[in-house]
């Protein structure tokens, strides 16, 4: 096939268009601004646009499908042209779908730990050598690739409820049809195209209401969102619920007999790896040879990624992509939990449209609780870009309700504050799904 992308610099479109490329298709594409990796892997692959921009005569009859980026606009004028010549046009989601359907198709799906459960999916996968393609949301060691799509019969998707495209507003997961499926969790989140909480429900109702008779769906039982939707009745697939692992004394997973350490630290992790262990016995696996590939699961990037290793009185850094309410505050409670004995400092950038957003700050009360300090980052360049209202600092103090918080607006007033605290007696988490404000990740 040949296939164009708009917008090609983006996470997952530009993992997509290295697998395409890799599997034989011609690919080429577009974007007005790439960054890293991004631009050095499309690059070393000879797939990076020569100049930056979008050219319609880039757009030409003979191109079989046209993939189109979140990032473009509804007027990109190659989207325009593709429209005018009457060129298939998907969303990267819509694409992936088309291309999986003759497979046992298995998403995971929630406002959290998405990544982590799919994530430990695919490694133990790999560890039994299963051969399997796959959608996942970071970067994982072991892995060139986030997409890969060959002729295995099993796909294991990353299920985002985020829009798939420009002109396709339904969530990512709504093209996958699972036969097999999971929920994490529901916790309100992308304010800018879900402005109340029941909208933003609404997409995982549609979600499971479109599963069938034969699919099977494994939804974690604490949470009150999936209870209300599962009690109305008028979904149709089986429904299996999970709650957590629960460790030993001695910090271990007890298999029967058997007892293995512990990689993974917080209860959020402890509902992602039942999770993922659900979906691995469905797929073949033995209980025991789930939990021996979790010895060599190291995680995802920048979900509770260890930056620097100290020991259980301190020194510990860690790097998390927490943006919305929840996620901050279970990845929060996992660091304080696992080391009680050592101050944490919390930082955590607003980076997101919602944490940004006024209106949807006051969500964030009590998620640094855990914390002994706590920082907050926002950047005011970056309201300027998103073209939203400026905040005041303490606004955004009261919105976290924190009683040692301290609010800077950049990332060098930040570094300054950091420089301050001996790291070598205290726990460091740092979560944002930017960049810190440009700030070195050096301590």
């Amino acid at each position: 096939m040949r296939i164009h992308f708009i917008a090609i610099g983006g996470s997952a479109m530009h993992n997509l268009a290295l697998a395409l490329h890799d599997y034989g298709h011609t690919v080429t594409g577009s974007d007005d601004e790439i960054y890293e990796p991004s631009r050095s892997r499309l690059s070393d692959s000879g797939l990076l646009p020569s100049e930056y921009g979008w050219y319609t005569d880039k757009i030409e009859t003979n191109i079989d499908a046209v993939i189109l980026g979140m990032h473009a606009r509804i007027d990109n004028p190659e989207l325009l042209k593709a429209q005018e010549l009457g060129l298939k046009i998907y969303s990267y989601p819509e694409f992936v779908a088309a291309q999986s359907m003759g497979k046992t198709r298995v998403v995971i799906a929630g406002s959290h730990g998405k990544t982590t459960t799919t994530s430990i999916i695919l490694h133990a996968l790999s560890s039994k050598k299963i051969e399997y393609d796959y959608l996942v949301g970071a970067q994982l060691e072991g892995f060139d690739r986030m997409v890969k799509l060959s002729d295995a019969g099993i796909i294991i998707l990353e299920g985002d409820e985020y829009l798939s495209s420009p002109i396709d507003r339904r969530p990512k997961m709504m093209h996958y049809k699972p036969n097999i499926a999971v929920i994490t969790g529901v916790a309100w989140d992308h304010i800018n195209v879900f402005p109340t909480l029941d909208n933003y429900v609404d997409q995982f109702r549609l979600f499971i209401n479109d599963m069938k008779n034969e699919d099977l769906l494994y939804i974690y039982e604490n949470d009150n969102h999936l209870k209300t939707i599962i009690t109305e009745g008028k979904h149709s697939c089986n429904i299996e619920n999970y709650d957590q692992i629960y460790l030993t004394e001695e910090n271990q997973y007890a298999v029967g007999s058997n007892k293995y350490d512990v990689k993974l630290i917080g209860n959020h992790n402890m509902q992602n790896i039942l999770a993922a262990e659900k979906v691995c016995l469905r797929l073949g696996l033995t209980k025991d040879e789930f939990y021996d590939s979790l010895q060599t699961f190291t995680g995802a990037n920048r979900r509770l990624q260890i930056l620097k290793k100290g020991n259980d009185q301190g020194g510990n850094i860690y790097l998390d992509f927490a943006h919305a309410p929840s996620k901050v505050k279970a990845t929060t409670d996992a660091v304080k939990d696992w080391y009680k004995d050592a101050p944490l400092i919390a930082v955590f950038e607003l980076h997101t449209f919602s944490s940004l957003n006024a209106a949807f700050l006051p969500q964030y009360k009590g998620a640094l609780d855990s914390a002994d300090v706590a920082f907050v980052l926002f950047s005011e360049h970056a309201l300027k870009m998103k073209k939203m209202p400026a905040l005041e600092k303490a606004f955004v103090e009261e919105c976290f309700a924190h009683s040692n918080i301290k609010v800077c607006v950049n990332g060098e007033d930040l570094k300054t504050e950091l420089i301050n605290y001996d790291v070598e007696k205290s726990n460091l988490l740092l979560m944002s799904s930017g960049t810190f404000d440009g700030m070195e990740l050096d301590f």
